[in-house]
Formats: C-alpha cells, sequence, structure tokens
C-alpha cells in the first residue's frame, strides 16, 4: 500500500481494495477505517462517500465524513447517484476524477448495483483503481466489489435449494462472490449454495469489523486480512453436488469444498487459491537464549566426559547461583 507522503494517484498499479464485512468500529479503536484512510494518502486523501445503498442518504454520509476527517483525511466529498441515469451524469462521473480512496456505504445492495453497474459511474469507480485509489467498502459496498453478488437471501449453517439469489457486481474481484456479516449473521450456507451452484466461483464471507484487502502484487491478486474477526474461503474447484437436480428448499449435497478461516495477519493468494505461509521469524531474546545454552552445552562437553546427571546437576547450581545473585541485589536495592 503506498505511505502516508505518497499520494495513491502517483501508484503505478491498481490500489488496494477493502472489502468491510460491515459494523466497523466507528468509535474506539477504528483499525479498519484508520487504515482505509491511511492507505488512502492520510493527510492528503481526498475520499469520495458513495451512500447510494443507504436510505439514510446525508446522514450517513456526515458520520463518515466526520470520522473520516478526524482520522486525518484532507478532504471528503459525497457522491451519491441514486438512479442510473444520475449514475450517466458528467457531474456525478467527474467527481471521481481525482479522489485518493472511494468508500462505498452499507444498505441495499442490489439497490446499489442497480443504480451504478454498467454506467459510467461504474465505470469511473474502475478507473479510479486503476490510477491507484483505494476502493472501499461495508456491507452492501462489500458485496458489490465481487463479479456476482449476493442479492438477498436467508441466512443458516446448511446450504439450502434457493436460499439465495444472485446478481451482478462491479467485477473488481473477478470469479468471486463475497458475502458480509459473516458469521453474525450465520450467512455459511447461503454460501456454499452458491458456490454449489457456480463452482468457478470462489466464495469469500467477510465477518463484521473485518477487512479483505487486496492488492495486486505482480501477477497475483493478495488477500490480507484486518480487524477483529475472520474472512472465510470456500474453494469449490473439486466439489461434488446435486445443485444440478435437487428440489426447491432441499438441504444440498456440498462435499470436497476446501475451507480456510483466516484471521487477522493470513495472507491468501487469489490467483493461486492458496495460503501464503507467515514466516518463521523468532523472538530476539528467544535466539540469545538458545546461544548461550548452546555455548554452555560445549563449554560442559570440552570440560571431559561427563554423564547426563553431572550436566543436570552443573545446570541446577548455575540457576541457584542465579537466583541468590537476584535476591541479593533486590535486598541490597530494598535496603
Amino acid at each position: 500500500m503506498p505511505s502516508e507522503s505518497e499520494s495513491p494517484i502517483d501508484s503505478p498499479t491498481p490500489g488496494p481494495l477493502m472489502i468491510v464485512g460491515g459494523a466497523e468500529d466507528k468509535l474506539r479503536r477504528r483499525s479498519v477505517l484508520t487504515e482505509f484512510v491511511r492507505a488512502s494518502g492520510g493527510s492528503h486523501a481526498k475520499i469520495a462517500v458513495i451512500a447510494t445503498a443507504s436510505s439514510l442518504g446525508p446522514e450517513i454520509v456526515e458520520v463518515y465524513d466526520a470520522l473520516f476527517r478526524k482520522l486525518g483525511a484532507a478532504d471528503v466529498v459525497s457522491v451519491r447517484p441514486v438512479t442510473r441515469e444520475q449514475s450517466h451524469d458528467a457531474e456525478f462521473v467527474e467527481a471521481l476524477s481525482d479522489v485518493t480512496g472511494i468508500f462505498m456505504t452499507g444498505g441495499n445492495q442490489l439497490k446499489l448495483s442497480g443504480a451504478i453497474c454498467g454506467t459510467p459511474f461504474g465505470e469511473a469507480i474502475h478507473a479510479a483503481r486503476r490510477r491507484g485509489a483505494v476502493i472501499a467498502g461495508t456491507s452492501a459496498g462489500a458485496s458489490i466489489q465481487s463479479s456476482h453478488m449476493v442479492a438477498f437471501g436467508t441466512g443458516g449453517a446448511t446450504a439450502k435449494q434457493r436460499m439465495t439469489q444472485v446478481a451482478a457486481g462491479l467485477g473488481l474481484v473477478e470469479n468471486c462472490v463475497i458475502d458480509q456479516h459473516f458469521e453474525q449473521r450465520n450467512r455459511y450456507g447461503r454460501l456454499l449454495m452458491i458456490v454449489a451452484q457456480s463452482p468457478q466461483l470462489l466464495g469469500m464471507g467477510v465477518d463484521e469489523d473485518t477487512a479483505a484487502v487486496v492488492t495486486v502484487e505482480g501477477d497475483h491478486e493478495i488477500l490480507r486480512v484486518i480487524g477483529r474477526g475472520a474472512v472465510t474461503i470456500f474453494d469449490p474447484a473439486r466439489i461434488v453436488s446435486n445443485a444440478h437436480e435437487a428440489s426447491r428448499s432441499s438441504p444440498l449435497l456440498t462435499s470436497g469444498v476446501v475451507l480456510h478461516v483466516l484471521p487477522q495477519g493470513a495472507t491468501f493468494d487469489l490467483t493461486t487459491r492458496t495460503l501464503v505461509p507467515a514466516p518463521a521469524v523468532a523472538e530476539a531474546a528467544e535466539i540469545a537464549e538458545a546461544g548461550r545454552d548452546l555455548r554452555k552445552l560445549a563449554r560442559d562437553i570440552a570440560a571431559g566426559d561427563v554423564s547426563p546427571s553431572v550436566l543436570r546437576r552443573r545446570k541446577s547450581r548455575r540457576r541457584k547461583d542465579a537466583d541468590q545473585t537476584i535476591e541479593a541485589d533486590e535486598t541490597e536495592a530494598s535496603s
């Protein structure tokens, strides 16, 4: 991600996506929103709030305006087309031409997609990302970022035929379907239903106050998780399912789906659909202690052939001497 001193607009690679599962913390740590403002340029950020999905309109824009400015953004603008006609209006399109971050609010994702997908305004969002702007969205604004979008449906842990409907999204993440409020509203079943019916899609469920941050690195799209929850990935590439013949509302056979549950700090390669292992980094203190133990052992061996019991006694004496030294120091300090 670009540093605070470097405007994202100058980035040679597409800007990051921030797919937020909804109900992001706005009062205390605000880790997800803080990261969005930082990635958008910090004190140089110009952020467009798209509240098309929300029924609150100006009120929700005011909330995010105050939050983003408090977190250090230089400017926040409201851009809210509510009809497809407005999404063809040059004034709305031009409003996204110089922003460094775009934030799509929650609400009704079908209302959002119906207003902007396949319009010049929708293309302006893609263009903003291509020149380096950060594209973020929470709840409905998260779902619309995938190529296929959950339109509506019921919750539940068991995948059932026709438990949800799918609509076209913006396609910022290709070959994927995104669901939000995932763990909190028990949406495992409906995401499984979608990938059972469309096994070319990767299913992504994002918990509340959690973000899947997607960056382009070379030829790969890399997902990193921030926030207090997890991102759940369903990979149905080798699924066995009866979705083609199951009757209405009946449970679906879904076998062979690869499951990934990714908490904060986890990294996943969306291109290869594989977990990126965390680097093995030992603590400096542990390394130093291991080195001291090895040196002591070498000295003991060099001293002559000694039995393990003798080595244990020597080690015990060293610990006792060390404890006595610490006790003496503490006694002297308290006197």
